[in-house]
């Protein structure tokens, strides 16, 4: 490994300084200053409307913010065209409701990126697309329609989809918030697979089990901030602020 990439491999992923985004007079994200090693699993809970999905809209420039700064992959975020795409080759996400292309086949869905950002051949596109339907344990739906799978075999063709370009970070967005209870854990076995196989990840759920299995680091946000965030087992078993405290109880039941 020659020096420049050394220095590479030992910067974080993801740097958020000081970062303020306002909807007219919304204040949605005060002062957020946040971290992201490579390798590392982030989960991001907290109530509705504290910011949790904008943040991390944020980072692949869904969303704008408009002070503070992004840098991802060592790619500082600004408002020019090029730079945002070479941050979004880098970052892949998946939301709450799949956003697949209706009229096209699931293989079609996951060559499209390929095929259209990546410039890579068709043949090429679909070896990609197939190993990773493999990965994701779907191959064998590749050739039906989305309207013709259930809503955890769509999300896992979603995940599918931004797999097949090779990001380095994956973003999920409430991914099984808009499942059948007995879909979750199918997309929530792919994505702990992952997590195991050492990709980086933010994911903002109340799926609190998977925080338990796969975070490195929980974050708890309300009214635009990070409260707190710790480890799992210390998360959940002294949390420190009230806030936390009175969250915790409610989504947990104690």
């Amino acid at each position: 490994m020659n020096q420049a990439n050394a220095a590479q491999a030992d910067s974080p992923m993801i740097e958020i300084a000081g970062l303020n985004k306002w909807y007219g007079d919304f204040h949605v994200l005060r002062d957020i200053d946040l971290t992201v090693a490579r390798g590392e699993r982030i989960v991001i809970c907290g109530p509705s409307g504290s910011g949790k999905s904008t943040l991390i809209r944020c980072i692949n420039h869904l969303e704008e913010h408009q002070e503070g700064r992004i840098v991802v992959n060592g790619v500082p975020m600004t408002r020019d065209v090029k730079r945002i795409e070479q941050i979004r080759r880098h970052v892949g996400m998946v939301f709450q409701h799949f956003n697949l292309f209706p009229h096209l086949s699931v293989l079609d869905n996951c060559c499209i990126s390929q095929t259209w950002v990546q410039k890579k051949p068709r043949a090429e596109a679909q070896r990609t697309a197939k190993e990773i339907l493999e990965r994701v344990q779907i191959a064998d739906q590749a050739h039906k329609y989305p309207g013709q799978l259930s809503g955890g075999q769509q999300q896992r063709v979603a995940i599918a989809r931004a797999l097949c370009m090779q990001p380095e970070v994956m973003l999920f967005d409430e991914p099984t918030s808009a499942l059948d209870p007995e879909m979750i854990k199918e997309v929530l076995d792919v994505m702990v697979e992952l997590a195991r196989e050492g990709m980086t990840m933010l994911c903002v759920t109340h799926e609190m089990g998977f925080a338990k299995t796969v975070a490195d680091r929980v974050i708890f946000m309300d009214q635009g901030q990070i409260i707190e965030q710790a480890p799992p087992e210390r998360f959940f078993n002294d949390p420190q602020s009230e806030r936390t405290q009175l969250f915790l109880s409610q989504i947990l039941g104690h």
